[in-house]
């Protein structure tokens, strides 16, 4: 469905912040805000990669599924954020998956095409892309080493801290963040088993460095977590 309001929620994206009228006009007019049901796909693999998506409402996760069919969470991504780029930097047909979690969610799909045709004469708008397409290779590159270089423990430690340090609160001395994975979803996105993360997750609990239930994770010291 198109609004009247695209241009203002366009102006919400850094990436789109600075673009000028006429610009941010071919933005609007090659764009269309959707809404897509809890559970549902916003793209699957193979796809082609002709647009890419503003989040605008919920949570997303992005992934693959592996030839025995378990799920491998890359990314899960909140409100503010941009995904699916990979297209405005040739690439041709999804080499994932994204899918709506926990709630209805509320996106802007933007033509690659539009992008691409501002970006050639924008330097600004392609400097920001290419940050953004690089941001994504660094933590990819970064997953991968950890999968390399650390056992089940330290990577379940790993994405618990960082969900604190980036979408977490101060509550006093400690440190909270909610959030809406299981188990499992913690499993995929840490390359491990959901046995494993729930007795590391008890073990934490035990050693009176975390308390957990279903939505949140307090953090009882970051510094001590480990």
């Amino acid at each position: 469905m198109k609004t009247l309001d695209t241009p203002q929620i366009l102006r919400r994206f850094p990436l789109f912040a600075t673009l000028s009228d006429t610009e941010m006009q071919l933005i609007s007019d090659n764009s269309e805000v959707l809404k897509r049901p809890k559970f549902n796909f916003l793209y699957h693999f193979d796809d082609p990669s002709d647009t890419i998506f503003l989040l605008i409402k919920g949570i997303v996760k992005t992934g693959l599924h592996s030839d025995d069919g378990r799920e491998i969470i890359k990314n899960v991504i909140h409100p503010g954020a941009v995904f699916g780029e990979l297209g405005v930097v040739g690439e041709r047909c999804r080499t994932e998956f994204a899918r709506a979690m926990n709630e209805d969610v509320t996106v802007c799909a933007v033509k690659v095409s539009a992008i691409r045709s501002i970006m050639s004469r924008n330097a600004e708008l392609a400097f920001k892309m290419m940050d953004k397409i690089g941001e994504r290779l660094r933590k990819t590159e970064g997953k991968l080493e950890a999968l390399i270089f650390k056992d089940a423990r330290e990577r379940i430690i790993d994405f618990i801290r960082n969900t604190a340090e980036n979408r977490g609160r101060k509550v006093g001395f400690e440190m909270m963040f909610k959030h809406c994975l299981t188990q499992q979803d913690i499993a995929n996105l840490t390359g491990t088993s959901r046995q494993t993360v729930t007795s590391v997750l008890n073990e934490l609990r035990k050693e009176n460095k975390i308390y957990f239930n279903r939505r949140s994770i307090l953090i009882r010291d970051m510094e001590g977590l480990a």
